[in-house]
């Protein structure tokens, strides 16, 4: 049964577009462009257009775009009633002669304060400052360039997460850390599988639960990314990087959404790798250091990525020795 919408006047729609001067089709071009820019899920035409104008509710993108188009929130485009403290005005307003890009400033502060105390020992003020610095921040160092995904990649002990994190503090790029990102699920789901917890050798592993993982530390980074924050990707990335179809589709995903890639394998030797794996511990490399020369045969030490890439030479720790020194001056050691 359709949902009743008792505050809803489709005829306002009508109004609005018939005061800025658009048509049918002209208001469908309008709001693709809206839904190509902010990523919104919609594929207006006349028929939607009119459709909606008459008695067939909108979506929430389709809703979204409107807002956006018009310059007014849901209340005044007659989407619903008016919230405590919001305008909603009855009579549409015209279209302004001589259109103005908004305050950036100003927008972005007035969207903030819909953030509001929620108990006496918070400030929404200092939260607002601080989000709206941060902004400022991201913007101009964001304003003449797109974001950027690091995918930073290499053998089990090869130090690529302490060189990740060292690009994270450098940058200040959030790090997407495939372990911590999955590891607490992938244990329960292989043993719900018929396996064990921290099996990462088995076909079980390999078919049915590792597409899984990089799936979901694929999509986090694609959140990151649609919101126009750089990311920085740790994994091993041992498959992906040797299969050029893999790699170009990457690339492409990444150029349509006017993202820069850089691709990075850090390499390590294999007593190196063995010193680091032991002393990390982790329950998940049991059969690693029980099989060691067996490991060693499955991989090759000599694999480099398919595609544009970089390489980090970490061969006897000597890459992540000079993060480490980096690291320690940036705090304030080295004196």
């Amino acid at each position: 049964m359709a949902r009743q919408r008792p505050d809803w006047n489709p005829a306002a729609l009508r109004e609005y577009r018939e005061k800025h001067g658009l048509t049918l089709e002209d208001t469908g071009e309008k709001l693709r462009e809206i839904a190509e820019r902010h990523n919104f899920n919609i594929a207006a035409n006349f028929q939607t257009i009119w459709g909606h104008e008459k008695n067939i509710y909108p979506g929430p993108h389709y809703r979204r775009a409107y807002c956006l188009l018009y310059g007014r929130n849901e209340a005044e485009l007659g989407f619903r009633r008016a919230l405590p403290g919001e305008d909603a005005q009855v009579e549409p307003v015209a279209a302004p002669s001589n259109p103005q890009l908004p305050d950036q400033s100003e927008a972005v502060r007035t969207a903030l304060g819909s953030i509001q105390e929620g108990t006496e020992d918070v400030s929404s003020e200092d939260l607002r400052n601080r989000l709206l610095s941060a902004w400022r921040i991201h913007s101009e160092w964001s304003s003449d360039q797109g974001p950027t995904v690091v995918l930073v990649g290499g053998f089990a002990g090869s130090g690529k997460s302490e060189f990740a994190k060292f690009l994270g503090r450098l940058t200040g790029w959030p790090i997407l850390d495939k372990d911590s990102l999955t590891r607490p699920l992938v244990d329960q789901l292989l043993v719900a599988l018929g396996g064990a917890a921290h099996d990462r050798s088995s076909d079980l592993y390999r078919e049915k639960v590792r597409p899984l993982e990089y799936r979901c530390l694929m999509e986090a980074a694609w959140d990151n990314v649609d919101c126009g924050v750089s990311t920085i990707l740790d994994a091993p990335f041992v498959s992906e990087f040797s299969q050029s179809s893999w790699m170009q589709r990457f690339y492409n995903r990444c150029k349509s959404k006017r993202v820069s890639v850089a691709t990075i394998w850090v390499e390590c030797d294999p007593d190196s790798m063995r010193d680091y794996i032991e002393f990390r511990g982790a329950a998940r490399d049991t059969w690693k250091m029980e099989a060691w020369d067996e490991y060693l045969a499955s991989i090759n030490l000599e694999m480099r990525p398919q595609g544009s890439h970089f390489v980090v030479d970490n061969r006897l720790g000597a890459a992540i020795a000079m993060a480490d020194q980096a690291r320690d001056v940036l705090s304030g050691g080295g004196l």
